[in-house]
């Protein structure tokens, strides 16, 4: 478990905010890997100008993603974190909680 935000280097015009973009950063660390998942989320509920607070990747986010004819390479140019989670379904939307305490990023194995 770990606390704080992250900096972003923008070089595309995807969609995403700082979370989306760590987490898209762990699909190729963790993939085939079993039994593990990675969150990192913003506690105000909006990463970014999204309506997502962060983003899920589990050690399957690749190749599911491949399945679907998803080039990881291509969101992670375009900074467009945001589209590469949204056609896996693995945003996460909180709505906004009203409170900005800090980003939490957790790594866990099951």
């Amino acid at each position: 478990m770990a606390g704080g935000e992250t900096t972003v280097t923008v070089k595309g015009n995807g969609k995403g905010g700082r979370n989306q973009e760590l987490a898209l950063s762990a699909v190729e660390v963790l993939a085939g890997l079993e039994n593990i998942m990675f969150i990192s989320i913003a506690t105000d509920g909006e990463d970014g100008p999204t309506d997502a607070a962060g983003a899920v990747v589990t050690g399957e986010s690749y190749q599911r993603g491949k399945r679907l004819g998803m080039e990881i390479n291509n969101y992670k140019l375009n900074n467009d974190a945001y589209h590469f989670f949204n056609q896996l379904d693995d945003l996460i939307k909180t709505s906004p909680t009203g409170t900005n305490v800090n980003d939490l990023i957790f790594c866990f194995a099951f």
